[in-house]
């Protein structure tokens, strides 16, 4: 009875726990996002091959070079906490003829509340915040996006 009791305990407590893991891994995907993000209120990064769609890493590896003075400013760590690899970021970003663009990840928390309810894919010039959309890498159909 005891052991019983002690099992039914520990499921309810392991199921607890991994919603606040989703939760925590979608709080620094968003952290992470913003901390870019700042730099593009100062307007769009066009990278050498023109408009289309790159990881940051490609954009932050391409932007350090061509920008030394600021490379101290920008992290080279940032890659989602789940999928992203040291080649992968798994934050993607978009940039268009128009020079608008949007920066954007796939998050865990399936509950998420969708914000921009507008649009149903990463959109340049859509507005921040949270979208759904098709099911992402990281295993839900919620993203964030920063947008300008």
């Amino acid at each position: 009875m005891v052991i019983g009791i002690i099992g039914i305990l520990s499921t309810m407590v392991m199921v607890s726990l991994g919603s606040s893991r989703f939760k925590a891994r979608d709080t620094k995907r968003i952290a992470d996002l913003s901390q870019i993000g700042r730099f593009l209120s100062f307007g769009c990064i066009t990278p050498e091959a023109g408009a289309g769609e790159y990881d940051l890493k490609e954009l932050i590896q391409e932007y350090k070079s061509k920008y030394p003075q600021y490379a101290n400013a920008i992290p080279s760590n940032i890659k989602d906490p789940k999928s992203g690899t040291s080649d992968n970021s798994q934050y993607t970003y978009i940039v268009n003829e128009d020079n608008h663009c949007t920066l954007y990840a796939n998050l865990e928390n399936v509950d998420e509340k969708v914000t921009l309810e507008s649009i149903t894919k990463p959109t340049p010039g859509g507005g921040t915040g949270v979208f759904e959309s098709i099911l992402g890498i990281n295993g839900s159909s919620k993203y964030y996006q920063i947008s300008n």
